[in-house]
């Protein structure tokens, strides 16, 4: 007698070569209908209709799955990390360095100007990019500052960082889009450290 071959029951199905496409894209609906805070990697998995257990097998943890998710091209809190790591004076100076080495490289420019197109023209992208940014800024940056008008202040300074961006590397306007670095950081450097302290 031949052994029938053995059926999966209902239920979560296993891990398989489009597991992890799915958990993306089950985590891209839920960051952006819920946000960062709200997404749990239990409702991913839900959402993906896997066990949750492969979820954390393809990522560790949310953040990573929140990266992946967004496709941006450098780990913010990688950024953020950087900027934070000195004495407070010179916070600014080290968040644009950072920031804007990260555009330096070729291979990383093409890859954060796709980013940029796509959140300009695309809800959910840019729904998911509001979320990064803003996770990372209240939760990393926001306790190091003091004064009134912190988030205010905080996001003046990503749009300084943006607008920066958009202008050198993306529409290319001269002569911003050839100065040296280092000419950049003395003109725009002392107005992040202000939006920064608060005076």
């Amino acid at each position: 007698m031949t052994a029938r071959p053995a059926s999966r029951g209902p239920g979560r199905r296993p891990g398989t070569p489009d597991t992890r496409g799915a958990i993306l894209d089950a985590a891209r609906r839920l960051f952006a209908d819920r946000g960062y805070d709200a997404t749990t990697l239990r409702g991913v998995a839900r959402e993906a209709g896997v066990d949750p257990a492969l979820v954390h097998h393809y990522f560790d943890g949310k953040h990573q799955l929140f990266v992946a998710a967004t496709g941006i091209p450098v780990d913010p809190d990688l950024m953020v990390s950087a900027a934070l790591d000195g004495d407070f004076a010179g916070m600014g100076e080290r968040m644009l360095r950072t920031f804007l080495g990260l555009w330096e490289s070729g291979d990383n420019r093409t890859r954060l100007m796709g980013f940029v197109r796509s959140v300009t023209t695309n809800e959910a992208a840019a729904a998911m990019m509001r979320e990064a940014f803003g996770h990372i800024l209240f939760d990393r940056v926001a306790p190091r500052l003091s004064g009134p008008d912190v988030g205010l202040r905080l996001t003046a300074a990503m749009s300084q960082l943006v607008g920066l961006a958009m202008a050198r590397y993306v529409v290319a306007i001269e002569p911003l889009a050839s100065a040296d670095l280092d000419e950049l950081v003395p003109v725009f450097a002392p107005t992040l450290q202000r939006y920064l302290t608060g005076r």
